[in-house]
């Protein structure tokens, strides 16, 4: 089975870091994600999706991003039921990210780190993130000298 989410969007609020009874740093936030149509002569509409993040990536979200911010994340969905304090059975439906990309928009603050991402397995130096003049590597700066040729035979490796 598979459950994938991958979102791009604008954060709708700022991110508040926040710490469990058991010291595990946790975020949630919501983000507006354009819909790709939009009806003639009407606005393009959004859907506005609840996000979570855990340990470091929370961390890395509250640190890196704020409201307005454009943001790319990858995670699964997932859905929960609890009770509210008027006693009420709530059911919610979120997005637990655990891998955070910036999408290369650069923020006014002076913060320009286009093309990084972060994620629970990459251990990133917070304290001077060293900014390189150098772009990012991508496809797009590659040559075909970078590829090999496969054998043209009928046999597929797959």
């Amino acid at each position: 089975m598979l459950n994938r989410v991958i979102l791009m969007g604008r954060l709708v609020a700022d991110p508040e870091l926040k710490t469990t009874a058991s010291g595990v740093s946790v975020t949630s936030f919501r983000i507006a994600v354009d819909r790709s149509y939009v009806k003639n002569g009407e606005e393009r509409k959004a859907d506005f999706i609840d996000i979570v993040c855990w340990r470091q990536t929370a961390e890395f979200v509250c640190r890196y991003f704020g409201k307005g911010s454009l943001i790319a994340l990858e995670g699964q969905l997932q859905s929960r039921t609890y009770q509210a304090k008027d006693g009420t059975n709530r059911y919610v439906t979120e997005v637990v990210a655990d891998n955070v990309s910036f999408t290369g928009e650069r923020r006014d603050s002076g913060n320009s780190y286009g093309g990084q991402s972060y994620n629970q397995g990459y251990n990133q130096s917070y304290n001077a993130p060293a900014e390189s003049s150098a772009p990012a590597p991508s496809y797009q700066n590659g040559s075909n000298s970078d590829f090999q040729l496969m054998p043209d035979t009928d046999d597929l490796p797959f």
